[in-house]
């Protein structure tokens, strides 16, 4: 108080007089966002390091404060469907506030699933090893699997197919149509796969007016649920499955749809439309300042 405005300086500190001014600071964050070296994609802290004539530990430790991770990458895409928000408000507003006597089902097709064989046996996990595969594998052949995955239950519907047309998904509409009580309506939210609305399709639905589809943006899998059970089935069974034939595959799938069925767990969506929206708004602003 005594000192005023000069009273709000820092004082000097004990212990080691700082190294590392703002001016290096700003040189290692700038070189960061506005360069790249010349011999790879993107900055190391080695690389860094050795530009900025600072230690390692130090770039990592700017890197750290000021949130930068230039190893690490993200995907992103953008739909550039014309009705983007009125089809969000409609996917979305079937997740937050369902229609009464009425089921909401997230159906997708995942298709062309390998059964896939490594070419020499594995080496199992052990204390101080990890499970060990070789890179090669044999293909045995393929699969097609039609799921419908109930919003508020938490259960899925699947079928196998060799293909994946629309004969094949109007067996499962057919198979839906059997497996729900006729005494509820069905919202389906699909994609917009051109087997989902071939001229056959449309007369199948006509004949049967409890089934109503509601299609994501072109571009927007990701408003779409099943697409969140298709990953966790990938990391739990797929990506380090063994299968010597799609017969094996397939019982494999089967054991998991079975175990979800028997405890099942729903995901909960969270986000509003409103929200969603402002968020697509922001990016646009900010990649659209960027300067690329």
């Amino acid at each position: 108080m005594a000192q005023r405005l000069d009273g709000l300086l820092d004082e000097p500190r004990p212990g080691t007089p700082r190294k590392v001014s703002d001016a290096a600071v700003e040189r290692v964050v700038r070189t960061t966002l506005e360069s790249l070296p010349a011999d790879a994609t993107h900055w190391s802290s080695r690389a860094m390091a050795k530009r900025a004539g600072l230690s390692q530990s130090t770039v990592s430790r700017i890197w750290r404060a000021f949130g930068l991770q230039p190893h690490r990458v993200e995907g992103f895409k953008l739909s550039k469907d014309p009705l983007f928000i009125e089809k969000v408000r409609d996917v979305v507003g079937l997740y937050l506030n369902p229609p009464d006597k009425a089921l909401v089902l997230c159906v997708d097709e995942k298709a062309q699933i390998q059964a896939l064989d490594r070419s020499q046996p594995l080496l199992p996990l052990r204390p101080g090893q990890a499970e060990r595969r070789t890179p090669d594998y044999l293909r045995h052949g393929t699969t097609n699997l039609f799921a419908a995955l109930n919003v508020k239950a938490g259960t899925v519907i699947g079928q196998f197919h060799s293909r994946h047309r629309a004969v094949e998904f109007r067996k499962f509409l057919e198979t839906i149509d059997g497996a729900v009580p006729h005494r509820h309506d069905l919202h389906l939210i699909l994609d917009n796969y051109a087997t989902h609305k071939t001229p056959a399709i449309k007369r199948w639905l006509l004949r049967h007016p409890r089934f109503h589809l509601h299609f994501t943006p072109t571009g927007a899998s990701w408003l779409n649920l099943v697409e969140r059970w298709f990953a966790a089935l990938t990391e739990k069974q797929l990506r380090r499955g063994v299968h010597r034939s799609t017969g094996e595959l397939e019982a494999a799938i089967r054991r998991y749809l079975d175990l979800n069925n028997r405890q099942p767990k729903p995901f909960s969506w969270t986000k509003t439309a409103d929200q969603i929206l402002e968020s697509v708004a922001r990016f646009c602003t900010r990649i659209s300042d960027s300067g690329h």
